[in-house]
């Protein structure tokens, strides 16, 4: 089948998705490195127009189910499913024509220090469509707009505020107006203000482009901000998933530390501690 059928064929898929079918549908998730397990058994699901925050402290398996949900990391056990797709059984088509309705917005924006701000933007669409330069033009410059960007398109990254840099990504990631976006740690190493500005857009991204957006960070006011609920995990597991009150309400001790950037004791198991000191490598 052709890249533009299968285009085709998601685009028919999407429009008559019931409103209550997950655009992602994650079950039973485990992924190993080498011999280590790092999510046991993830079960996340993400409905239509939802903003779905994923919290939890460091090693507790963020970046790793991103990876997964992104196809970067393919499970060990079990099934990820992104717009009805099991992305473990995709053929190169249909992960090509997936990703095209999929926006990523890195941590460091992940900008190419080499190109305009406007050329970054527009790098998708000259790499996945058949439009003429005029119109992409146009369509990256109209993004730059949505992220209050207007005008910057002939800077260099490196003239970009922190700020600047990750709108600037954002503008990268919505120019092919996906379905999901998904947006790690958007708020990272920006002063509050800039910060709260960065909330106030995703909100207005997910009414106005109707998209579902999955946001990894460590930043509580931002999470309560956004979120329409929160996932979080420890130590690769789901200790919760539910609204931000309920989240702020919930009597799990490992939630409360993390709300309330409690140290947590770390429980030395002995036994396994001489096994990974003795253990030969292989």
């Amino acid at each position: 089948m052709s890249s533009a059928h299968v285009d085709a064929a998601y685009e028919a898929e999407f429009q008559n998705r019931e409103p209550d079918v997950p655009v992602i549908d994650v079950t039973g998730l485990e992924v190993y490195y080498g011999r280590r397990r790092i999510l046991h058994g993830i079960d996340f699901r993400v409905m239509p127009n939802e903003i779905r925050v994923i919290m939890g402290g460091s090693g507790s398996g963020k970046s790793t189910l991103l990876r997964a949900l992104l196809g970067l990391k393919r499970p060990t056990r079990g099934v990820v499913k992104l717009l009805g797709t099991d992305i473990a059984r995709a053929s190169a088509a249909e992960m090509l024509a997936l990703r095209r309705k999929m926006g990523v917005s890195f941590q460091g924006g992940a900008l190419f220090t080499s190109m305009t701000v406007g050329d970054n933007v527009a790098l998708p669409l000259r790499e996945h469509t058949k439009l003429d330069e005029n119109t992409i033009r146009i369509m990256s410059r109209l993004k730059l707009e949505v992220v209050n960007l207007g005008g910057f398109q002939d800077l260099m990254p490196a003239q970009l505020s922190g700020g600047m840099v990750k709108r600037a990504a954002l503008a990268r990631a919505i120019v092919m107006d996906p379905k999901l976006l998904f947006f790690d740690e958007p708020s990272a190493g920006l002063d509050p203000v800039v910060s709260a500005e960065l909330d106030e857009l995703i909100l207005q991204l997910r009414d106005a482009m109707r998209m579902s957006i999955v946001v990894v960070t460590h930043e509580l006011e931002s999470a309560f901000k956004i979120a329409d609920s929160i996932t979080v995990l420890d130590q690769g597991q789901v200790l919760m998933t539910g609204t931000v009150d309920e989240v702020k309400s919930c009597k799990n001790e490992r939630i409360q530390d993390l709300l309330n950037r409690r140290p947590r004791e770390v429980e030395v198991n002995v036994d396994e501690y001489l096994r990974r000191l003795t253990e030969e490598e292989g």
